[in-house]
């Protein structure tokens, strides 16, 4: 059976389940990142900050609310995170696709050097690598990457 998933922008109500899926997929896909911020405070960041300012997508399962999150701003790809039981099944090739057609001239984004997964999910997309850090940028301090589309 195929779940009926839908993907629409992200209303207010929606704020503590996309939390709730960055925290799960985090955990799941990066469990040698530390996180700098405890679960409250990435909560109140998706609440306050990221669904009421930035161009913020939810995946919606029926029966099942909320299980993907796409967070856009500008050309900047900023957060794409899956609920790990959700991985699989087109998700993130539709946030994908969803996100080339917002962002036509081109997408940015950064990720971890440790998350093998997404490199191999973002060159599938096209992306390629561009630039690698020693971490020294950003909040958790761990090496990374910014990958980048041209169409």
């Amino acid at each position: 059976m195929t779940e009926t998933v839908v993907l629409r922008r992200a209303v207010a109500a929606d704020a503590r389940a996309a939390a709730d899926v960055y925290l799960r997929s985090f955990d799941a896909a990066l469990p040698t990142v530390v996180r700098p911020h405890t679960d409250d405070e990435v909560r109140d960041y998706i609440r306050d900050v990221v669904v009421p300012l930035r161009e913020t997508w939810v995946a919606e399962a029926a029966g099942a609310g909320v299980v993907g999150l796409m967070v856009l701003d500008g050309e900047s790809l900023s957060q794409l995170y899956l609920d790990p039981r959700w991985r699989g099944r087109g998700i993130g090739d539709r946030f994908m696709a969803l996100a080339k057609g917002r962002g036509p001239q081109g997408l940015s984004l950064w990720t971890f050097q440790v998350n093998k997964p997404a490199h191999r999910f973002y060159e599938r997309h096209g992306f390629v690598a561009a630039e690698y850090t020693d971490g020294s940028g950003n909040e958790e301090r761990e090496p990374d990457v910014r990958y980048v589309w041209r169409p």
